[in-house]
């Protein structure tokens, strides 16, 4: 059983791959829990499916995949900022029409002839395949976002659980839910090398939806978010490893089968 475990860990490949998931899991699991909380959820697909005209370019031009998606996060923000001001579509509406464009040009861009043949890496990532530079800017996104979270945790709190009062007692709530957006941005930029713009979306909101079942205070449901992320890296790894399927495929299902399990435990919401 031991060898079962410490095997992989023989492996840089699955080093790096494992360093990648544990720092992504410090801001992915907090984060999640806040969107929840904000019922942001569906901006948060949106921003991760919205991106990849942003990466489909990237790789015909040949540019790190993280300039292509800040750029496609930062072109799905805009649209749908701009779509939600329209009174007559609404801002869900709205997001749907960006999203299924920009995910259909994304599609028309990634049949071209010149585009690189390995495509399911831009919507599945490759965990596998990640090197210094790429654990490095995920480590620097993911520290920056955790850090941020915790930094800004008392006005989201008043804005999230009180937002009548909230700008009484200092806080704005459009401009702490602007920051929230922006942060899941990052966080979805860390990701989206080794989960693609498909599967980051699972350890986003995966562990979060676990935590908020079991823990009755908000406190312990972003420890733990951060600490059931992280397992669902390394469970999605060992897996991965020895069964020999997609590494960032089987974190996306470890960390749903995570949330899965929680559904029986139950337990009042977080405060």
């Amino acid at each position: 059983m031991l060898a079962w475990l410490t095997d992989p860990l023989a492996s840089p490949v699955i080093q790096r791959a494992l360093a990648e998931t544990l720092l992504l899991a410090v801001a992915c699991g907090p984060l999640g829990v806040w969107i929840l909380l904000y019922r942001d959820a569906y901006a948060a697909e949106s921003l991760s499916h919205g991106m990849l005209p942003g990466l489909v370019l990237a790789a015909l031009a040949g540019a790190p995949l993280v300039l292509g998606a800040t750029a496609g996060v930062l072109v799905a923000a805009a649209g749908i900022a701009l779509v939600g001001r329209d009174a007559r579509l609404g801002s869900e509406i709205g997001v749907a029409v960006v999203v299924s464009s920009l995910l259909g040009l994304g599609a028309i861009l990634a049949l071209a002839p010149e585009t690189p043949p390995r495509l399911a890496e831009l919507l599945f990532g490759d965990l596998l395949g990640v090197d210094a530079t790429d654990l490095a800017v995920a480590g620097v996104l993911a520290v920056a976002v955790a850090l941020a979270l915790a930094g800004a945790y008392r006005p989201l709190v008043l804005t999230g659980f009180d937002r009548g009062s909230a700008r009484a007692l200092g806080a704005v709530p459009l401009r702490w839910e602007l920051a929230l957006l922006v942060l899941l941005g990052a966080t979805t930029v860390a990701a989206v090398q080794g989960l693609g713009n498909l599967l980051l979306l699972a350890l986003i909101l995966a562990p979060g939806a676990a935590a908020l079942r079991v823990c009755r205070r908000l406190s312990a449901a972003l420890a733990l978010a951060a600490a059931l992320a992280a397992l669902a890296g390394i469970l999605g790894l060992l897996l991965s490893y020895h069964l020999e399927i997609a590494a960032g495929a089987a974190v996306a299902l470890s960390a749903v089968g995570i949330a899965l399990v929680s559904v029986p435990l139950g337990g009042r919401p977080a405060h």
